[in-house]
Parts: structure tokens; C-alpha cells; sequence
């Protein structure tokens, strides 16, 4: 039966259920003025990479994975920034992981409109968010080195951040952020982008498999000693993770060309 909460439906029997049902939380975050018109175009992109990672999670996501939870333990102040197609696509579970590593919630938007930061906020408070940073003018300040509606942030969030959680980003405020000497994290199917060539620690792989995954090991390492988590971060080597995603990439790439197309394949797609 369709949810009243949906003006969509999509049956499980179809071959691309779960992938027709995440372009429809992107449509839907659209008209419900959660998602830029460009939001729809930048999840088309990633939905391309994931297929050529085979759609699944690989070890070097997992490793990626658990090096930024320990980061984000460790930090004293930690923030996740909060886009349209996270919102859209992840809210509950973002909040949850924010809760679970004490981090603060802060909305940061390229296409920035208070229609747009009100929708987001109150999304985010459906999935449980207490305290939502970035829709108080009282609180606003700016970052060097962007020009765009992204340099905005709030004083008591981003601004004063040592550890700040920007999946689905635009490369420009990751190289800034980098810039003023704040540790990023992200999620980008995209290993080729200024977002995962800059930040510190880059998930490669779909948000909405990486979260419950890191709400999972978040939920086992808060409970580590600090000399544990710190080992793993010390030993965390970003360069390393995005070649084996590249290697995954080729290789993968490799076979389907060397099998060639046959109709049981198209069929799945």
C-alpha cells in the first residue's frame, strides 16, 4: 500500500526498486522545496558512479568509514553539514549518527533561500534533530575563500568546528574548509571530484548504505579508549582509499568488457 506520505509508489517485484525509490525521495525533497533543481542532477551523477562500483559497499568504503567515525569521536567539536539531497535522502539517519558522536546539526546551502533552510530544518526536526545550526541571521558569519551562498556559516557550529561532516559537497567549500585548517569527512560516489580529492577522509559509496553502517560502528567504538580510536586515524591513509576505489573501478570495468553485454545483464537494469 502507497504511505500517505508518498505521492509515489513503486513495486518490489520491479528490477530497480531501490534505486527508483531513491530518485523519488530526490523529487520529492524537490517539490517539497527541500532539493535544488541542481540536487536532482548532481544524485543522476552519483547514481552513474555507484553502478560502476557495482552497487555495493567495497573495504576500502568500510575502512573510510571507520577512520571518520573515529575522527568524529575524538573531536571536540564536531559538525555535519546538512544539504538538500542529505535531507532528503538520509535525515533520520544522519540524526541519529550526529547524536551517537555529539555532533552538531548545521544547514549549508549553495542555493540558499529561507524557503529552502525552513523546509530543511523542519525535516530534519521530523527525524528527530533537537538544536538545527545556520537558519539564525543573529548567529551568521562568513568563511574566506568562497563566494557563494556557502560561505555563510554559523559562529557556533562550522565556524568554530574542528571536525566538520560535508557528504554530497561542493568541491569548492571542502578545499575552502581544508583551507582554514578544519579536518573534513565525506561521502562521494565520485572519487575524481574536488570533494573527495580534498577532504581528509572520503567514503566512497552511497549515503544511504554508508550511514546505517557507520550508525553501526559508531554504536560499538564510542565505547573504545581514545588511544584506540586515535591509532586508527593515525594509520588512515585517504590517498590509499581513493586508489582502491579507482582499482575497483578498472577492474570491474575491465570485466564487463571483456564478457560484453548479454541480454540477462540489460535485463537487470
Amino acid at each position: 500500500m502507497m504511505s500517505e506520505e508518498k505521492s509515489w509508489w513503486i513495486p518490489q517485484t520491479h528490477p530497480r526498486a531501490w534505486s527508483l525509490e531513491l530518485r523519488e525521495r530526490i523529487i520529492e525533497g524537490y517539490k517539497k522545496n527541500i532539493v535544488a533543481l541542481a540536487g536532482l542532477i548532481a544524485h543522476g551523477r552519483g547514481e552513474c558512479f555507484d553502478y560502476i562500483l557495482g552497487e555495493k559497499t567495497h573495504d576500502f568504503a568500510e575502512e573510510a568509514m571507520r577512520a571518520a567515525v573515529a575522527k568524529f569521536l575524538l573531536a571536540k567539536h564536531p559538525v555535519f553539514s546538512v544539504n538538500g539531497n542529505v535531507a532528503a535522502l538520509v535525515a533520520e539517519e544522519y540524526v541519529k549518527l550526529a547524536k551517537l558522536v555529539n555532533a552538531k546539526l548545521e544547514i549549508n546551502l549553495f542555493y540558499r533561500t529561507k524557503e529552502r533552510e525552513q523546509a530543511i530544518a523542519k525535516r530534519l526536526r521530523e527525524a528527530g534533530a533537537d538544536e538545527i545550526l545556520g537558519v539564525d541571521d543573529e548567529y551568521r558569519t562568513t568563511i574566506p575563500e568562497i563566494s557563494s551562498a556557502r560561505r555563510f556559516v554559523d559562529k557556533r557550529g562550522i565556524y568554530i568546528a574542528d571536525v566538520v561532516f560535508v557528504p554530497l559537497e561542493d568541491g569548492d567549500r571542502t578545499m575552502a574548509l581544508r583551507k582554514i585548517g578544519k579536518f573534513v569527512v565525506t561521502i562521494d560516489l565520485n572519487p575524481l571530484s574536488r570533494t573527495a580529492q580534498w577532504a581528509n577522509i572520503t567514503i566512497v559509496d552511497n549515503i544511504v548504505r554508508a550511514l546505517p553502517k557507520m550508525i553501526e560502528f559508531a554504536k560499538d567504538m564510542r565505547n573504545w579508549d581514545k588511544k584506540k580510536l586515535k591509532q586508527i586515524v593515525a594509520n588512515y591513509d585517504n590517498r590509499k582509499i581513493l586508489s582502491a576505489a579507482f582499482d575497483r573501478i578498472r577492474r570491474n570495468l575491465e570485466e564487463w568488457a571483456k564478457k560484453g553485454i548479454v541480454i540477462e545483464d540489460v535485463l537487470k537494469y
